[in-house]
C-alpha cells in the first residue's frame, strides 16, 4: 500500500514538474526574443544618427557603435539574432537603416552592403572571443578594434566588387574617412562593456 501510494505521489509530481519546465523554456524564449529585437533597434536608432560625406556615397553613422556593443554586451546566440533581425527588418523595408541610402534590399546590395552584411559574423564572434578572455578594458578594446578592422574590410571589399573602382579610391572612400571616428566608437564600445560588467557584480 505505502509503495503504491508513493508511486502515485511522483506521478503527480511528474506533469507539474514538466508544466514548469515547459513554461521556463517558453519564459526563456520570450526573453531571448524580446533581447533581440531590442538589440535590433537599438542598431536602428544608431544608424539614424547619420551624416552624409561629400567624398564617399557611404555615410558616417552611429550603426557600427552598436553592433561592437552588442557584440561585448550578448552572448554569440543573441548577437547574431539581433544582427540578423535588423537585417531581416532592413530588407522587409522597415525604416532601419540610415535614411541617407535607398532602404530595403537596395540598401544591401548598395554601396554600404559590405558592412550591414558583416554584422551577423562581426557580433556573435566579438561575443565569443570576449568570453574567453579576462575582462579588461583593453581586451575589450582590442576585441572591438578588430571587429572594426573587419567590417571596414568587408566594406572596401564589397565597395570594390560592385564599382571596380580603383585600390586608391576604395582606400579613400570606404576606409580612411572613418577610421578616426571607428576608433571613438571602439573606445565607447568596450568602455560600455566594462561598465555594464561592473553592474551586474553590484
Amino acid at each position: 500500500m505505502h509503495h503504491s501510494a508513493k508511486t502515485r505521489s511522483q506521478t503527480a509530481v511528474l506533469p507539474r514538474n514538466s508544466a514548469l519546465t515547459q513554461a521556463a523554456g517558453i519564459s526563456s524564449m520570450l526573453r531571448s526574443a524580446g533581447i533581440a529585437v531590442a538589440g535590433s533597434l537599438f542598431i536602428a536608432l544608431c544608424a539614424h544618427i547619420s551624416i552624409p560625406l561629400l567624398i564617399t556615397p557611404v555615410p558616417v553613422t552611429l550603426q557600427p557603435f552598436a553592433v561592437l556593443a552588442l557584440g561585448l554586451l550578448l552572448s554569440p546566440e543573441l548577437a547574431i539574432a539581433a544582427t540578423a533581425a535588423y537585417l531581416a527588418e532592413g530588407a522587409l523595408g522597415l525604416p532601419v537603416f540610415t535614411p541617407h541610402g535607398p532602404g530595403g534590399l537596395l540598401q544591401l546590395l548598395g554601396p554600404t552592403g559590405g558592412y550591414l552584411l558583416s554584422y551577423p559574423l562581426v557580433a556573435p564572434a566579438m561575443a565569443s572571443v570576449w568570453r574567453r578572455f579576462r575582462p579588461t578594458y583593453f581586451m575589450a578594446f582590442a576585441i572591438a578594434g578588430v571587429a572594426s578592422l573587419v567590417t571596414l574590410t568587408a566594406g572596401a571589399a564589397w565597395l570594390a566588387l560592385i564599382t571596380h573602382a580603383s585600390p586608391q579610391t576604395i582606400l579613400t572612400q570606404a576606409v580612411l574617412p572613418f577610421l578616426p571616428g571607428d576608433a571613438l566608437k571602439v573606445a565607447a564600445a568596450a568602455g560600455l562593456a566594462m561598465g555594464a560588467r561592473r553592474f551586474r557584480r553590484q
